[in-house]
């Protein structure tokens, strides 16, 4: 069967592109196309290509850039079928999302950071994933700015594991201002501790995720692990510990400053937020928005800017964030 042409008015060049997919094995090629080829059908529908197979050999066509770019593609979940045996649909949905591009060929121009932990290994999703996670590594002070689903607070807490696991820090701090979302939180049940644990859930999800409940909780009960309402971190000198300040749009200025000034020797931190989901009362200024204008240029520092190419959750809520920004920009 001959592959359809791909219109010309949609590229710039048609080019065809083979990959033979080692090794040839049935079961793990039957993984990777999915039942009646549906994989494929998924992958040519959102990158605009045509894929045909015939055993381990495999034909793309459509333009360069994003052939190069499918090709590549191939490669990588074909050795997640290797590795796993299967090919989950999670996998195949973070790859072809609208910055999938970009995500497979995170690589090709610099060493991707690889993050190892108890539970599993995150590879990170894109050139801007992967700087970040370069620049907490190289840094003793990061910000990671941008929409919800990117990443920023759950790649910190893989980071921040994995050097504890490596002896590079004694132990995690995990913290967030403890600001109502609309809600208001003296009608809350239970005492304050009860009352700022959901604000913390979002932390200690991520925590189990790599390093599994039981461990996780042994390591707080030791101390290894400490998570706090941020209004606890008054009066401290945090050293060799690696630290998150979560959702630091709600801090306010003088919060934000008394945070990074706890920071000691040997520490590691990462605050993380979005300029446009600040919860603050009116005109009570964020402290995130202005440590960005206070430490423009300040040595030492990174800023890493997410955008909605970056996020890696259902391709709805990269929508919903430019939906929004859209609409904002016009008001």
């Amino acid at each position: 069967m001959s592959i359809k042409p791909v219109p010309e008015s949609n590229i710039d060049a048609v080019v065809v592109k083979t990959l033979k997919l080692e090794p040839d094995n049935s079961e793990h090629l039957s993984a990777l196309c999915g039942p009646f080829d549906k994989n494929l059908r998924q992958i040519e529908s959102r990158l605009g290509i045509r894929i045909k197979n015939r055993g381990h050999e495999f034909e793309v066509q459509g333009n360069k850039k994003t052939v190069g770019a499918s090709l590549e593609l191939l490669k990588q979940l074909y050795r997640e079928v290797v590795s796993s045996g299967e090919l989950s649909p999670e996998t195949l949905h973070l790859y072809l999302q609208e910055s999938g591009i970009e995500a497979i060929t995170v690589g090709q121009d610099q060493t991707v950071q690889l993050i190892k932990t108890r539970k599993k290994s995150i590879k990170p999703r894109g050139d801007n994933q992967n700087v970040y996670v370069n620049a907490i590594r190289t840094h003793d002070i990061n910000f990671g700015i941008g929409p919800a689903g990117t990443g920023k607070t759950y790649l910190a807490v893989a980071v921040g594991v994995n050097m504890l696991m490596a002896g590079k820090v004694d132990k995690i701090i995990l913290s967030r201002p403890a600001v109502e979302a609309g809600e208001r939180l003296g009608f809350l049940p239970g005492d304050l501790s009860q009352k700022i644990d959901p604000y913390l859930r979002p932390l200690y999800d991520a925590l189990y995720e790599l390093f599994g409940f039981e461990r996780v909780e042994k390591l707080i009960e030791k101390g290894f692990i400490e998570v706090a309402p941020l209004a606890y971190m008054r009066g401290r000198t945090l050293n060799n510990a690696f630290i998150i300040l979560d959702e630091s749009q709600n801090t306010t200025v003088e919060q934000m400053k008394m945070f990074l000034t706890r920071i000691g020797f040997g520490s590691t931190v990462v605050v993380t937020g979005d300029v446009t989901q600040v919860d603050l009362p009116l005109r009570t200024q964020s402290g995130l928005k202005h440590v960005m204008r206070v430490l423009d240029g300040v040595k030492g520092l990174s800023f890493t800017h997410f955008s909605s190419r970056d996020v890696v959750r259902h391709p709805l809520v990269q929508r919903i964030v430019e939906a929004y920004q859209a609409f904002e920009d016009r008001d």
